[in-house]
This record gives C-alpha cells, structure tokens and sequence, in this order.
C-alpha cells in the first residue's frame, strides 16, 4: 500500500479521478434529494459544492464527502411547509450551522466514538443493500422514487420491496440496455487482467459507463422503444447565461428571527445533522485502507461553517454523507483534494455544461451505485460478523434490518438498543467471578469483585446473594476493585445485617472493608444517633470486625 504523502495535490492521479466518480454519485442525488425537500432543485447542487468546497477546506476527513442528505429531506419538507418560505427556512440552516460550530468548540465530537464496531459495521452493509433494492427501479426506467431515498416507507406510496414489483409494469427497453451494458463495463473493468494496463488504472470504469450512457442515449434517439425520456436522465436546472445561474441562488429572510419555530427547526436540524455525519465519519475510518482517524471536533466546525454558508446561498443542510464517501474510497481516493474537486466539478458543470449532464441516463448512475452498494455488503462481511460471536453479530443484523425495513437513523437506534442490553446482560451475568469448578460442599463460598462495579452490576449481585444457602460462610473479596458505586456498598450492607438470620457468615475484604466501614458510620451518624438501639449499633460493628 503507498504511504500517504503530505500536501494539498501529493495524490492527484488518484484524487483527481476519484474525484469525477464521487461528482458523477454526487449530481442525481444532490437533484434527488432536492426534489423530495420540496426545496428548488438547485439547492441540492448549490449544498454539493459547499459540501465538496468550503466543508473540505476547515474538515479534518481525509476521505470524507458532504454534501445534502437523504435523511434530512423529512425535515425540510415538513419544515418548509410549516413556515411556508424556504428563504426563511435558509435562515434556520445558518443558525444550525453556527449551533454546530459551538457543538465542535464544546467538543461534543465525542459522541461519535460511543458507537459499537458492530453498528458502523451495519449501518455500511444495510446501506449497501438499500442501495442496491433502490436502484433496481432506476436500472429498468422506473424513477418514481427519487434518487437518494434511503427510507423504507417512500413518498409515492410504496415502499422499497413493494416499488420493485411495479418494475415490471414500466419497463424502459433503452434504459434496461444501458443498465445491461454499464455493469459489463464495470464488471469488466474490476478484472486483473484489465487493471495490469495503466491505461485503465487511470481512466475509471465509472467514468466510461457515463460515457457510454451518453453515447447509448443519443444513438437511442428516434428509435422507438429502445429512446430514453427525459424523465430517466439527470436533470439539472439549465442556465442561459451567467445572470440566469446566479439568478438560481437564493438569499435568507431574516425578518423572522423572533419565531421561537426557527430555533426549534435549527436545533433539529443541527442534532440531526450531526448525528448523520459522526455516524458517517465512524463509517468512513473503518473504510479508509491507511485507517486514519478523523477528528469528530473539527467536523463538526466545518459542517456548521459548510451550513451557515449553504444557508446564505440557498443550499439545503449539509451533513457527510456515506454513499458519496464509499464511493470516494472505492474510487481510489486518497487525501481530501478528492472531496475538493468533486466540488469544483459541480459548481463548473453546472455553470458551463449542464446540457449535457442532462444527457447522462439514471440507468448508467443506477450501474455504478450497484457496485458502491455490492461492496459495502458483500457476503463475506456476514460470515466474518457471524465468526464474531453473538455480542458482534447480533447488533450488526439488528442494523442492518432496521436500515433496510425503518431509516438510517432508526436502524442505528435498534442496533445501538441491542447493544445496551447486551451490555445490561453482561452486566447482570458476570460482576463477579466464582471458581464453582474448585468449590467443594462446606468450603467457604468466595466471590470475587470485578475491577469496576457499577449500579448496572445490582441485579446480578443480588440474585446470587439471595442464592448462598443457609450455613455457608461468604467471602466478598474486593482486593482488586478499585470502584464501587454506592448501591452495591448498600446492597452488601443489607446482605451482611441480614445474613445471621440466615446463618451465613460474612467476610469482607478489600476496598469494601473501607467502604462500608464508612457505610456504617454513616448509618450511625444519620440514623441510629436519632433513636435507633445500641444493640443495633454493636451488631454492625460485630459485622464489621468479623
């Protein structure tokens, strides 16, 4: 693997190239994603660049791609509607911005690494599949649902399993051809013999498959069946000249900056938003072949800035996005200048040749996302989760299936719920340690406290408490804890003034000696001092002294 090297262009034969796959994702699901916020179409081109420009300059992420996301465009809409002015609703967007830059100055990045290995693990494969089911529509000419979409339940009224069986009622012969040949191509181009030439080490299949998309599409013209409507390509807003483009961007109200609602919106936005990206930015480390670690405080800086400047512009929020950063890694990516260019690539297409975007088939786009979504979930990755064992493995499908029957962030909730309890569990199962297989009836029963006990350790420590039968003699050591939360001090401290009605015998060592001496003289001072017999108090001191 080459060392990465230091500067801004150190990688540009790699950068550059991955740089026009990651623009060529980017374009149909910035529209997208537009479409389905209720927002002008080009405020999802207008998010791209900021994501791909300003974001990438203050952002720490080497492989990282921002941009606008699927996960937001819920928001949007009902938003939008609710305030009934998307000028206004920008205004919500810079306040979310500059709530997640005082989020970065907080440090609440942090959040992003209480995230289990087996939920990121998922979140990438139910990703996959969910990429793969959406874009089998796309591939055969049936674009009722916008690019993008990663919900289970869509806005046409299906949802992501039933929207396939109307494939068949729509079938686009042209747009079915050119899905057919695209993955050749790209099949092609991923086989050994094709990579020891360095011609097609440099030139991307992705970037051929677009070609020929192009190509296919005006070759298709007149011909019947076999032409591709407008409705299957891409279809970016068309500027006649450099008024009409900047005609396109759309500037804040600010005259509603007493309504209580927009806080509220730019509070959501900013949580959500952020969510979205550390969740991502976990994702995207696991992917990166060096395994660099991206600083979560600084992303979140340089997506508030990215949004505040999105909002000033008219671009909808912005969050790192994983589609457009796997397909960044996949594309041999190596530094940010990948991320840089793909906005740069946007904001210059869009200025100078948004006609002949226009041409490129979603069929063709359908192609490449199938192979970004094949290797995320490839089936080796269930099999290594499986190998795991049960804490890894059931986590990562409790994912996965959230993802692919709920929402990304619903999925990652189930996941991470799973993984509490396990934790509850393990918890509950093992705050101690007893060697049963050396225990001899009539020994003296030891119990060994683990480094840390926590509140979580109560259930677990009362049941076998309650177990000792009667005449045992219970040795509680603690010589290796070094913290014990009150509850459990209490909960001994129970045990042991109850124990001689059951006969049991009590011996204390280690850290708890100390504590619940102090647990004792507490119970003293706050209690037996107000009334409480001295016969009370010398039987705990019995307890203590035994």
């Amino acid at each position: 693997m080459e060392k990465i090297k230091k500067g801004f262009f150190a990688h540009i034969k790699d950068d550059l190239p991955a740089s026009l796959v990651v623009f060529l994702v980017a374009v149909p699901l910035c529209l997208g994603i537009a479409l389905a916020s209720g927002a002008p179409l080009f405020s999802g081109i207008i998010a791209g660049i900021v994501g791909g420009i300003v974001v990438t300059l203050f952002s720490g992420s080497p492989l990282g791609v921002s941009g606008p996301a699927a996960g937001l465009a819920v928001i949007v809409l009902s938003a939008i509607n609710e305030i009934g002015s998307f000028e206004v609703f920008l205004y919500a967007v810079i306040v979310a911005g500059l709530i997640q830059v005082i989020m970065g100055f907080l440090r609440a990045g942090v959040i992003g690494y209480y995230f289990p290995s087996g939920v990121i693990k998922g979140m990438l494969t139910g990703i996959g599949i969910i990429i793969i089911l959406k874009q089998i529509p796309h591939a055969f000419g049936h674009d009722e649902d916008f690019e993008g979409d990663q919900s289970f339940f869509q806005g046409d009224g299906h949802n992501t399993l039933t929207e396939l069986a109307y494939v068949l009622d729509s079938i686009s012969p042209g747009a079915t051809v050119v899905a057919v040949i695209s993955m050749i191509i790209l099949i092609l181009w991923e086989r050994p013999f094709m990579k020891k030439h360095s011609l097609f080490k440099v030139i991307q299949g992705p970037l051929v498959v677009v070609l020929a998309g192009i190509g296919m599409n005006f070759l298709f013209m007149g011909h019947g069946t076999l032409a591709i409507s407008h409705e299957h390509t891409v279809s970016i807003p068309v500027a006649d000249s450099l008024s009409s483009f900047l005609g396109q961007f759309t500037f804040p109200d600010f005259s509603h900056w007493n309504d209580p609602k927009i806080y509220v919106l730019a509070l959501t936005i900013a949580v959500v938003a952020s969510l979205e990206t550390l969740l991502c930015v976990e994702a995207t480390d696991k992917l990166d072949p060096h395994k660099r670690i991206t600083p979560t405080n600084r992303e979140l800086l340089a997506q508030g800035i990215g949004n505040m400047v999105s909002g000033f512009i008219g671009g909808l929020p912005v969050t790192q996005v994983i589609v457009r950063s796997s397909a960044n890694i996949q594309s041999g990516g190596q530094t940010k200048a990948a991320s840089f260019f793909h906005g740069i690539l946007m904001l210059l297409s869009a200025l100078f040749i948004p006609y002949y975007l226009n041409m490129i088939p979603l069929a063709s786009l359908a192609a490449i996302l199938f192979m970004v979504g094949y290797k995320l979930a490839k089936p080796s990755l269930f099999k290594e989760m499986y190998r795991l064992g049960r804490s890894q493995f059931v986590p990562f499908m409790v994912t996965v299936l959230g993802i692919i029957f709920t929402d990304l962030l619903t999925g990652i909730g189930l996941g991470m719920a799973v993984g509490v309890i396990q934790i509850l569990w393990d918890n509950y199962s093992l705050p101690y340690h007893f060697e049963d297989a050396n225990y001899k009836p009539g020994d003296a029963v030891t119990i060994r406290l683990s480094e840390n006990i926590t509140f979580l350790n109560k259930a677990g420590i009362m049941r076998t408490l309650n177990q000792l039968p009667p005449g045992t003699k219970a040795v509680i050591d603690a010589t290796r804890t070094k913290r014990i939360h009150p509850d459990i001090i209490e909960i001994i401290h129970d045990f042991s003034e109850s124990a001689h009605e059951r006969d049991i015998t009590v011996e204390l060592k280690g850290k708890l000696v100390d504590d619940l001496h102090d647990s004792v003289e507490h119970f003293q001072e706050n209690v037996l001092s107000s009334g409480e017999s001295k016969g009370d108090k010398g039987y705990l001191h019995s307890i203590m002294n035994s």
